[in-house]
């Protein structure tokens, strides 16, 4: 009878120690909270940006473009000369894979110019911010140190057709009128005034976002230097293109509007090569 009783004993402690050791899992099998610090399935990491390498800056920009940007590149006689202005200058970086840029520097008959252009490709290193949102904020903070005048309304096609003709004038009446209109144009603006379509302002349909800056600064005793900026942002890279000329004429004053349709033309061609 003794013998009897020690038995369930036993199986008493056996059923308690085996309580103790599956004591550590859930009851319906799932693992246990995960530790301090572990990153959570329920949280998705911020998506990478489109761009995960840069063009090599110097060969962006082709021969036909630096032609037209820097028209002393024709005129340089000796070949070696000719293909040394063509490559540029690479800017210095420590990470190639992050940001590049190249600059050019030509010398005419009419005019000295310059023209820089910059590559810069944004990661974000907060998994809770992607690399796209990473680069608005830089670009935007950018756009925001360029001070952009207003854009303003009383500029519009419409008005520059009502003011260059009118139905009822004759043609000797309209031509007079506008040679005068003219005149009193070239003599109430100075040469550091802009056109008010050709002010500084944000530019559409080139990248995802983009704007040009215009300035017109004293470049040396005898003449004005122009520097048309235009900076735009595709995805998770941001380019900007300085593009700047100094007259050799003392009275030379470089054309805004000519010089703003070769800095667009050549970032329309850029944004190309990169959605190409």
């Amino acid at each position: 009878m003794q013998r009897k009783a020690y038995v369930p004993g036993i199986a008493a402690l056996l059923a308690a120690l085996l309580a103790g050791c599956t004591g550590g899992s859930a009851s319906n099998g799932t693992a246990a909270d995960p530790k301090p610090g572990d990153v959570s399935v329920n949280t998705p990491a911020a998506q990478p940006g489109k761009y995960r390498t840069l063009p090599e800056a110097c060969a962006a920009v082709s021969h036909d473009s630096l032609d037209s940007l820097l028209p002393g590149i024709k005129q340089i006689t000796d070949q070696d000369q000719r293909d040394t202005a063509y490559e540029g200058q690479a800017t210095l970086t420590y990470d190639t894979d992050r940001r590049v840029g190249c600059g050019w520097k030509v010398e005419s008959t009419d005019a000295t110019d310059h023209l820089s252009i910059d590559f810069e490709r944004v990661v974000s290193y907060d998994n809770a911010v992607s690399d796209d949102s990473r680069a608005q904020d830089i670009y935007a903070t950018e756009e925001t140190a360029a001070n952009l005048p207003e854009a303003s309304a009383s500029a519009t096609p419409s008005d520059t057709a009502s003011a260059t003709a009118t139905p009822s004038a004759t043609s000797s009446t309209s031509a007079s009128s506008t040679s005068s209109a003219s005149a009193s144009a070239s003599t109430s603006a100075g040469p550091s005034e802009t056109p008010a379509d050709l002010q500084p302002r944000k530019l559409s349909s080139l990248g995802d976002e983009a704007f040009l800056d215009d300035k017109l600064n004293p470049g040396s005793a005898t003449a004005q230097q122009r520097t048309v900026t235009v900076v735009f942002r595709t995805s998770n890279v941001i380019v900007r293109i300085e593009y700047a000329e100094q007259p050799t004429a003392s009275t030379g004053t470089p054309d805004s509007e000519e010089m703003q349709d070769k800095a667009r033309n050549l970032a329309q061609k850029l944004v190309d090569r990169f959605n190409g």
